[in-house]
This record gives C-alpha cells, sequence and structure tokens, in this order.
C-alpha cells in the first residue's frame, strides 16, 4: 500500500543558523544528495530530530554538534514560529524513514565563537562531505528547492541579526 503524505505527520525538528564574525551562514554539502533529481548540489544548515522531552535550545545544540563537531556557539535568537514543509512526491514514503510527510521546525541563530578549524565533520555519522561559510541572502539558492520557502522565511527572520553581526 502506497503511504500517502496528508495520511503522515510532520517530523519535530530544530535547525541553526550559526553565523561566523562576518555574518555569514555555515553550510554543509549532504552526502545523500540526488543532485539530477534535486536540482544540483545540496547545502543545508544543520538541522534534526528532537529527542522525546528534549529542550528545544539543547536539540539545537546537540544537533549542531552532531552534525559539524561545533561545540562552540552561543544562541542569540529563536525563530517566533515553527516553519513546515512538505517532502516532494517521491520522497513520501522513502525519505525520513518513510515515516513522515515533512517536517515542522523551530530555528535558532547562533554566533560560532570558535574556529574553522573546530569543524569536525566525522565526529559522528557523517551528514555533510563539505561545508563553507555562505552570504545570509544566498541561502535559499543553496537548498534543494522544497525547504527554500523555509530559507527565504530565515533570511527574512535572521538577516538583520546577520547584518549586526558583519558591521561589529
Amino acid at each position: 500500500m502506497t503511504k500517502r503524505a496528508e495520511d503522515l505527520p510532520y517530523r519535530p525538528c530544530v535547525g541553526v543558523m550559526l553565523l561566523n564574525p562576518r555574518g555569514e551562514a555555515f553550510v554543509g554539502r549532504r552526502i545523500d544528495r540526488d543532485s539530477d533529481r534535486e536540482g544540483g548540489e545540496a547545502w543545508q544548515m544543520p538541522q534534526g530530530g528532537i529527542d522525546p522531552g528534549e529542550d528545544l535550545t539543547a536539540a539545537a545544540l546537540r544537533e549542531l554538534y552532531e552534525e559539524t563537531g561545533i561545540d562552540k556557539a552561543e544562541i542569540l535568537a529563536e525563530s517566533a514560529g515553527w516553519l513546515t514543509y512538505d517532502l516532494p512526491d517521491y520522497l513520501i514514503g522513502v525519505a525520513l524513514k518513510g515515516k513522515f510527510r515533512g517536517q515542522r521546525q523551530k530555528w535558532f541563530a547562533a554566533r560560532f565563537t570558535g574556529a574553522d578549524e573546530d569543524v569536525r565533520l566525522d565526529l559522528h555519522d557523517p551528514e555533510f562531505d563539505a561545508w563553507k561559510w555562505a552570504p545570509v541572502e544566498a541561502l535559499p539558492g543553496l537548498i534543494v528547492p522544497f525547504k527554500r520557502a523555509i530559507y527565504s522565511a530565515l533570511v527574512d527572520e535572521f538577516g538583520a541579526l546577520a547584518r549586526r553581526l558583519a558591521e561589529g
């Protein structure tokens, strides 16, 4: 029996827009990307599931560490609301262990207080095979198309904060 998206829940998730002193955001290139189907390389900010009973801020910092090895970050802001995205039809029943229609995400902006050498993509099961700092305004063009609306909303919400960091 084929799974229908409308019959599946959203996965609760957190994400981190990690900003360096120049106001640029950390993005990692996903290992599991399907570049032909998804329109090129898939770069994204760290994000992942929330464990049962886990505090949202703790979940965000845990996911940041698990995906990047970074434990030198200071939370600056939390998104005003939750943002959702739906998986495209070809990923329903496949991505997110086949259990979810997409994700419901709470996002955090954080200041990176370490050095580039602190980035370690290989500390856990790697999700990224490369990383870089990107201008915040470029983020929607780096993510897979079905997540672009979320990244545009994050640029709108956290963009001024990134500019303030860049101005010192």
